[in-house]
């Protein structure tokens, strides 16, 4: 228990969130690293901000456990659990101007003139906003009242930092850049991040792990690599990418997977996974796929080809009228001849037909 302690800042242990009779969290058991970005990712509604609620101490919990480094936080209020939070809506001050904004925190905490001032012109630096001391919140741009917002975070200095879609307001060009910028500014001071999203493009951008959660409990959590190569279930796999990874019905007969109107052998190794099943899922995901014009291991044909300038993905039509997305870089392919895909089994997922757990990793 003591190395998990000196490991993990921030501890869940069977907590359960309810309001009334409806129980919106159940059974959380989440530990989470010192200085890691943690990313809790999934639907609206699924429960991601309420965890984060929860560590700052604005939700009560209900039933379990949350310790904050070592502590048990349950009835700590949230003034003295010592953490930095941003905002989706930032909630600055309207009749302050960006710089008590920035510092509000600090004159609350008595902070000594010199020290707050050091704090808020470095932290101004990062961020880009010098020059921009004097302006009120109604004279910004939108990136601006983030960076702002992220700017009042920082100079608390606080060893958690909490993100409740804080770019969500922002367009795609402005996103991309906050990004980067948070992720430097979490290299530069390594507090515990933890992120709330629903943007899949940012969790994988800027964490070291990610949560998937859906109704209240967590799906998977690990690296983005390993989410999206090895989802734990179907959802996990359809959440995340876009195209989402192709799940389609498969049977299993003598030593061969049914996909369409194709019959394959199945590796020796993917049929020990089996266990005996006549019926799984068969998952792939669309930039695995290798486009055929002739013969293919799976047959299907073109339905529909969308351009996006660095890629080209097809829509195909098996005889079973499922849809199948298949995604190529080469600008030259003619993807509206093709017949069908062929593809290696290392990147293929086989899925329980009934859970949809990942049959990989319930052997």
């Amino acid at each position: 228990m003591d190395n998990l302690q000196n490991d993990y800042s921030i501890i869940f242990s069977h907590v359960q969130k309810a309001y009334g009779s409806n129980v919106v969290i159940n059974d959380l058991n989440l530990n989470i690293r010192k200085g890691e970005r943690l990313i809790l990712l999934g639907p609206s509604g699924c429960g991601k901000t309420t965890t984060l609620r929860m560590i700052a101490g604005f939700e009560e919990i209900t039933k379990g456990e949350l310790k904050m480094d070592g502590r048990v936080v349950n009835d700590i209020a949230p003034g003295e659990r010592n953490i930095a939070m941003v905002f989706q809506s930032y909630a600055l001050f309207p009749h302050l101007s960006v710089w008590d904004n920035i510092t509000f925190g600090l004159q609350l905490q008595k902070l000594p003139q010199a020290e707050m001032e050091k704090r808020a012109r470095m932290a101004m630096e990062i961020l880009h906003l010098e020059g921009y001391e004097n302006k009120k919140t109604h004279e910004l741009s939108g990136g601006q009242k983030q960076r702002v917002a992220l700017c009042r975070a920082l100079v608390k200095q606080s060893p958690y930092f909490l993100l409740d879609e804080p770019l969500s307001n922002l367009d795609a060009k402005l996103r991309q850049k906050a990004r980067t910028e948070l992720v430097k500014i979490h290299e530069m001071f390594k507090p515990t991040m933890v992120y709330v999203t629903h943007d899949q493009i940012e969790a994988m951008t800027v964490a070291h792990r990610i949560a998937v959660m859906n109704q209240g409990r967590i799906q998977q959590i690990d690296t983005p690599a390993n989410i999206y190569h090895h989802p734990a279930n179907t959802f996990v796999a359809t959440f995340i990418g876009s195209p989402a990874m192709n799940i389609l019905q498969a049977e299993i007969l003598d030593g061969k997977i049914i996909v369409g109107d194709c019959a394959l052998k199945l590796p020796h190794e993917r049929l020990q996974e089996l266990g005996g099943r006549s019926k799984v899922l068969f998952g792939l995901r669309p930039e695995a796929c290798t486009p055929s014009f002739e013969s293919a291991m799976i047959n299907g044909k073109a339905d529909f080809v969308e351009n996006t300038g660095n890629l080209k993905t097809a829509t195909l039509k098996l005889v079973t009228g499922e849809s199948f997305y298949l995604q190529d870089s080469d600008q030259g392919l003619q993807m509206e001849d093709i017949r069908g895909f062929n593809f290696d089994w290392q990147n293929v997922c086989l899925f329980d037909a009934e859970s949809g757990e990942n049959l990989a990793k319930v052997r």
